[in-house]
């Protein structure tokens, strides 16, 4: 048997908001079913890491990179480099500004969006351009999933929640993603469940996990008291069925679906 794939480094936004009516909603989108992973599915804005996102000169052009390693800060970097790119939210400041920046300065750069999803400029570019500083301090770590390792590809993905700033409009890019909606978790999941959506396993879990939370404030002091455990699932027979199992202690109320129902229809 070949050795295992090495996982790609990646990183998931969860964007949140509270709605008078719905109470807790997060961003999600729906990938395009012709990208080769989870095409068609609902899923949170991210991706893999980019090469920019690793500029050791990213460190002074953040905020909140204090006690972070090198490799934490890239992973942040890649989180709101993908909210950027995928549906238009950006987490960053202005120099010497507390707040951060408004449409008017996601609109001034939205030609930097396709630049920055296609490899053809970097994240430190477009901070250089702008003079801006990424809001790394509005990231909170959410959960830690690695693709099984019986899997051609493999992703090593970090996912955070961040409060979603109430000025921007976030929207899905038309290129990845051809839908997308602000949710709430417990009616998404029923929704997947009447086949509105198709959803996978990963996706799914961190969704449920959401659902006892009573606001986003709840949802991210939840994740901030959170002891997170990194989850790789593996495949389980019994009773000629296949099930994907992740380990007990991860935190989820669910720790086993058949593989049929984890994989998207």
């Amino acid at each position: 048997m070949s050795d295992p794939a090495i996982p790609i480094p990646a990183s998931t936004v969860l964007l949140l908001r509270d709605d008078p009516k719905a109470g807790l909603e997060v961003f999600m989108v729906v990938r395009h079913h012709q990208i080769d992973f989870a095409s068609g599915a609902l899923v949170f804005p991210g991706g893999k890491g980019a090469p920019g996102d690793s500029d050791p000169r990213l460190r002074e052009r953040c905020h909140g990179a204090d006690g972070l390693t090198d490799e934490q800060i890239a992973l942040r970097a890649c989180a709101i480099r993908e909210a950027f790119e995928e549906c238009g939210v950006l987490l960053a400041r202005k120099s010497g500004e507390t707040t951060l920046v408004g449409p008017d300065v996601v609109d001034a750069y939205d030609a930097w969006r396709p630049r920055l999803d296609k490899g053809e400029a970097a994240i430190s570019e477009l901070l250089e351009e702008a003079d801006l500083y990424l809001a790394l301090d509005t990231l909170v770590p959410y959960a830690h999933w690695v693709t099984p390792e019986m899997m051609p590809k493999r992703f090593d993905t970090h996912f955070y929640l961040a409060m979603a700033p109430e000025d921007q409009l976030a929207l899905h890019d038309g290129r990845e993603h051809v839908d997308s909606a602000w949710l709430n978790p417990g009616a998404a999941l029923t929704e997947c469940d009447e086949g509105k959506w198709t959803i996978i396993f990963p996706t799914r879990l961190n969704l449920e996990k959401l659902v006892p939370a009573s606001s986003a404030g709840d949802a991210i002091a939840r994740a901030k008291a959170d002891d997170i455990k990194t989850v790789t699932p593996e495949l389980e027979k019994r009773d000629d069925v296949l099930y994907l199992r992740i380990r007990d202690d991860a935190g989820y109320e669910t720790t086993e679906e058949t593989l049929e129902n984890a994989l998207p229809k």
